[in-house]
């Protein structure tokens, strides 16, 4: 069966950077791969009805998977939505990702949801790899570069 899974976040950054993050291929490459992966994206047209296509390989193993999907609703600086599927037949499922920004006194609050992860995955080890990704994201928005 599969499940959903709610994340919470507040991050010292206004959520335009934050929604950038979501939408620039480089930055996805830079902080959605959980540690111990690298990150490739082959596709991303950030659009209503575009769609996107990333692999993350382990760099232990040098296995790769391969997923990517669709652009449901995109609007700057506040939400957006897309699909997800695995290329590997034995993660089946389309999963969708809702990620909601609303700017608050200190920068942003964020809130994710992630609807049909596929039972073969281990809740804890989706939480465990959103966990190191969305440190990552912070590491990357929170910076205030000026001219940079």
């Amino acid at each position: 069966m599969p499940f959903t899974l709610r994340l919470h976040r507040v991050l010292k950054a206004p959520p335009e950077r934050v929604y950038r993050a979501f939408t620039d291929p480089a930055a996805m490459c830079k902080w959605l791969p959980p540690h111990g992966f690298t990150g490739t994206m082959h596709h991303m047209e950030p659009k209503v009805g575009g769609s996107w296509r990333m692999s993350f390989t382990n760099l232990s193993a040098g296995a790769t998977h391969t997923f990517g999907g669709d652009y449901l609703e995109l609007q700057p600086g506040q939400r957006l939505r897309y699909t997800s599927k695995f290329d590997d037949p034995n993660l089946r499922g389309l999963m969708t990702t809702t990620v909601e920004l609303t700017p608050v006194f200190c920068g942003t609050e964020m809130q994710i949801t992630q609807e049909g992860i596929p039972d073969v995955i281990p809740s804890q080890a989706c939480h465990l790899g959103w966990q190191e990704s969305l440190a990552l994201l912070t590491q990357l928005v929170e910076p205030d570069i000026p001219n940079g």
